[in-house]
């Protein structure tokens, strides 16, 4: 079975434009969630989130805002970083190559950002005002298709859309194509933008969104007790993974291996998880099972840990079923209390902070563990960072439709 490996690593979040500033403040376990300031949010339930402080207009002309939303640019920005990070230029490679250099980029909503721009102005305008742009720039495989045109990426491309493990099938998908000999090279990850008036109003309307609006850095606290739901996050992850032989032919660094991907799903709701933790607890054994990983041989998760009361406690659950007596020994932590949660780009730029973990023997925090709850009680990272061999650890993505995603990451 061919291996794949991670050479590249790039993100945009609400901690920073790139690795190197936003993984620092990670181990540090500092906050991203403030107040919404570049709308009026002042009429919405729900006026915090962890969008993004990056100004596009260094990296994109003014002609190229019409064609792309916001999602589409910040995965834009994480592919450049993840290709200077892996010391390669897809424009350089033969066109052989190159189409056998895939694509796979997961959205959970797509451009949301525009579908309310446009709507707007033909409400106020009238229809033929309308972008000619309109479609092609909130589709959600604009971003896969933008970034292959880009990069000259002519393999397998397309998107994924599977709420918020839109970006793990993506990464599950990229790790299959390689496996099984049709590309050698794929980008991969995913893309969000969700921070909007109308997106706001529907998740606070399901009452899935926290209400601490008063206190914007304590508001995405996952597995604590006070936790009251999640926090909006934008950004995107884009990984870099190759083939082994490949990469180690071109003297490339490689940050973990890529072992093995579960995918399953709860068929229970199209929004709660099932209680009893089945669903993503099998795609955490089919994950382990995929990669030849023993459950004693896994030290670390990045949790789904979103800061919700059921999910948090069903995940726990979950992870208790695989892992029995051995749970109490790993070491489990939420991105999302610091960045907040990012839809469909919430597994990749948390695989970002995986595979660094991977690399570095270092763990991030939970941010706002501070009172147990009784159905939360594994060892969840409070309070700072932790050095930590990292010989095996899983990533978890659980989303609205009762999807389960969960990859391996290891040492190579």
């Amino acid at each position: 079975m061919r291996r794949v490996v991670i050479t590249g690593l790039g993100t945009v979040n609400a901690l920073g434009a790139d690795v190197k500033t936003s993984w620092p403040r990670m181990l540090e376990g500092e906050n991203g969630i403030r107040k919404i300031e570049f709308f009026d949010a002042s009429n919405l339930p729900v006026n915090i989130s962890g969008h993004v402080d990056y100004d596009p207009t260094k990296d994109f002309q003014a002609p190229e805002f019409r064609k792309l939303d916001p999602f589409t640019m910040y995965a834009i920005k994480a592919s450049d970083e993840a290709f200077q990070d892996a010391g390669l230029d897809p424009r350089s490679l033969s066109d052989a190559q190159r189409e056998r250099f895939g694509c796979i980029v997961g959205t959970g909503i797509g451009g949301i950002t525009g579908i309310e721009e446009q709507h707007l102005v033909m409400i106020e305008r009238g229809a033929r005002r309308v972008s000619p742009h309109f479609i092609p720039k909130i589709m959600a495989n604009a971003v896969s298709g933008q970034l292959a045109i880009r990069h000259g990426l002519m393999g397998t491309v397309f998107t994924t859309s599977s709420a918020c493990a839109s970006s793990g099938h993506a990464i599950g998908m990229a790790l299959m194509a390689i496996r099984s000999g049709e590309a050698d090279l794929v980008l991969t990850g995913g893309a969000e933008s969700a921070t909007t008036p109308l997106s706001l109003a529907g998740f606070a309307s399901a009452k899935a969104l926290s209400t601490r609006i008063d206190d914007p850095a304590s508001a995405s606290r996952p597995f604590d007790k006070d936790r009251d739901g999640f926090v909006m996050g934008d950004g995107a992850g884009i990984l870099l993974f190759e083939e082994y032989e490949h990469a180690r032919r071109r003297g490339a660094r490689i940050y973990a291996e890529v072992k093995g991907y579960g995918s399953t799903d709860d068929a229970f709701h199209i929004t709660a998880p099932k209680e009893d933790g089945g669903g993503p607890a099998r795609a955490m054994s089919l994950a382990l099972r995929s990669g030849g990983v023993n459950l004693d041989q896994v030290d670390y998760i990045n949790a789904h840990g979103t800061s919700t009361e059921y999910n948090d406690a069903i995940e726990t659950t979950a992870i208790k079923r695989v892992f029995g007596d051995h749970a109490r020994k790993l070491a489990v932590s939420s991105t999302k209390s610091m960045i907040g949660h990012l839809l469909g780009a919430s597994s990749a730029v948390e695989l970002v902070a995986t595979a660094l973990s991977v690399h570095q023997g270092v763990v991030h925090p939970t941010r706002n563990y501070t009172t147990p709850d009784p159905a939360c009680d594994l060892d969840y990272v409070p309070r700072s960072g932790r050095r930590l061999r990292v010989r095996n650890a899983l990533s978890n993505s659980l989303g609205f439709g009762g999807h389960n995603v969960s990859i391996c990451l290891g040492q190579p």
